[in-house]
């Protein structure tokens, strides 16, 4: 009987490191699936981001994901990206193509595969809350998604404006600023309510994005990117007035599951992932 004691590598690099609970979720999802792959959480320094990659290229890994800090510093050791990190101007998954090392985005596309699961948002208009990294790539995965028009609110106008600039002249939708200056009330005719900045997450789990909650209508969809506590503040409100919700453990989960589909091919079991990840009890 043959053996085959080579495991396919896949892991990720960031710094911290230890916080992350994405392994848990991509080898239950290995485990369960039957595959003999591994995925090794990695702390990597800045400066030293370079020869990781080098490294991670040299031992033939399958890929691996980034996250902060490194998610644009990776791109110059990359040979190539994907449509929609080119576009967000930032990569978190890392997938090996024909010995090429090509940078693909998965937030967005994980939090639009969990709100898939609620809405189409093709036709819709979204307000986005908050412009940093996770915000740029919900919203650009949102534009690529049919959304029609995107409200980016966000406190520094700067990064706003620059957010919206950038929906408007590299997608098919249109955005507009509007400035967060007070508690900022939710236009009728909203579709997609997204929560995209870090309001609310552990262990400030009583904040609460400075938003009217009366402006939420039953017809909205409200999706919160926090995955630590999943039932956040905005979710218990929103689900008060009547609105389905999307929480951030489905966004990590849609990301995994995505990742696995770029690694492996395979379609991997999202509710498995779910309990990974529900069991670390977060």
């Amino acid at each position: 009987m043959s053996h085959d004691f080579l495991q396919p590598l896949t892991g990720s690099f960031a710094c911290p490191a230890a916080e992350n609970p994405t392994v848990a979720m991509i080898e239950a999802a290995f485990r369960h699936h039957g595959l003999p792959w591994r995925y090794i959480n990695c702390e990597v320094a800045p400066e030293d981001l370079g020869a990781a990659v080098a490294g991670a290229r040299a031992m033939g890994w399958r890929g691996f994901n980034c996250s902060i800090p490194h998610k644009v510093a990776v791109i110059d050791h990359l040979d190539g990206l994907g449509d929609s990190a080119r576009i967000i101007g930032a990569v978190n998954t890392i997938v090996a193509r024909d010995g090429k090392l090509i940078g693909e985005n998965t937030d967005g596309k994980g939090f639009v595969r969990a709100l898939r699961q609620i809405c189409d948002p093709a036709g819709h208009r979204a307000v986005v809350l908050g412009a940093g990294g996770a915000a740029r790539a919900v919203a650009v995965e949102l534009a690529l998604a049919g959304v029609t028009h995107l409200t980016i609110v966000n406190r520094s106008a700067a990064r706003g404006e620059t957010l919206a600039r950038l929906i408007t002249e590299k997608t098919p939708a249109e955005a507009v600023y509007h400035p967060w200056d007070g508690t900022f009330a939710i236009p009728a005719g909203t579709g997609i309510v997204v929560n995209a900045t870090s309001v609310g997450l552990y262990p400030d789990v009583e904040a609460t994005p400075d938003i009217d909650h009366d402006s939420l209508q039953p017809d909205m969809v409200v999706a919160d990117g926090i995955h630590n506590p999943p039932r956040t503040r905005l979710l218990q409100a929103a689900q008060a007035r009547g609105c389905r919700t999307a929480d951030g453990l489905g966004m990590l989960v849609g990301q995994g599951v995505i990742g696995l589909k770029y690694w492996t091919g395979i379609d991997a079991d999202a509710e498995v992932m779910r309990q990974a990840l529900l069991d670390l009890d977060l």
